[in-house]
């Protein structure tokens, strides 16, 4: 086994964690257009190599960044039924990508094949599969509401960055999109966590799953 190297000399010891901290409080600040590694170092008062030593390139820090958000899905005193645990899981998982600014976008752009990443994807598969889901459909149907939660969320948080009105209405005005006009209000509606909820449900009474 090799030796461990030690950080650049004459740079504060820090862990790894403590990087991944200081990157989160980053994009809580500035949002995930200012994410950079030099920003995190700048953050933490060290050189650019001192950062890298513990994250060895920004894709590598988004990912422990990314793991970290998801890290917030707490993983006790879930309901007994699988449908219900899948829904509270699912909820609490769309709350740990809201607690972060851009948090959505940090976790869907990556790959992030971590430990809470991968304990909360076990949990919620092992309640599909304690449904009647077959292999694949519980596979299908896990990256169905992981898109769904990071998709909504992305858009509420995006909105929420955004300043000034934004509507159909003027786009819907001539009249050449009826069915359009019709709904839209209830596209534009801000309820997104009972958009969450009603997408989420139709999910879970798909065919196939069993109570």
């Amino acid at each position: 086994m090799t030796k461990k190297q030690a950080p650049p000399a004459g740079q504060p010891r820090l862990d790894t964690a403590a990087v991944v901290r200081a990157a989160l409080d980053l994009l809580d600040d500035k949002g995930a257009g200012a994410m950079s590694v030099r920003g995190v170092a700048e953050r933490l008062g060290v050189r650019m190599n001192t950062v890298l030593w513990h994250a060895k390139t920004k894709g590598r820090l988004l990912e422990l960044m990314a793991d970290a958000i998801v890290a917030g899905v707490d993983p006790d005193g879930l309901p007994g039924p699988w449908r219900e645990r899948v829904r509270e899981l699912s909820h609490r998982y769309r709350r740990a990508l809201l607690a972060h600014r851009d948090g959505a976008l940090i976790v869907a752009g990556t790959y992030a094949a971590e430990p809470a990443t991968l304990r909360h994807a076990d949990a919620v598969l092992a309640a599909l599969l304690e449904g009647g889901l077959d292999e694949q459909r519980a596979a299908w149907t896990f990256w169905s509401i992981q898109y769904l939660a990071l998709g909504l969320t992305q858009e509420q948080q995006a909105l929420a960055a955004q300043s000034g009105e934004h509507s159909l209405a003027g786009a819907l005005a001539d009249g050449a999109h009826p069915a359009l006009g019709r709904v839209a209000r209830h596209l534009e509606g801000d309820d997104f966590d009972a958009r969450f909820a009603f997408a989420l449900d139709r999910l879970l009474e798909q065919p196939g799953t069993a109570g």
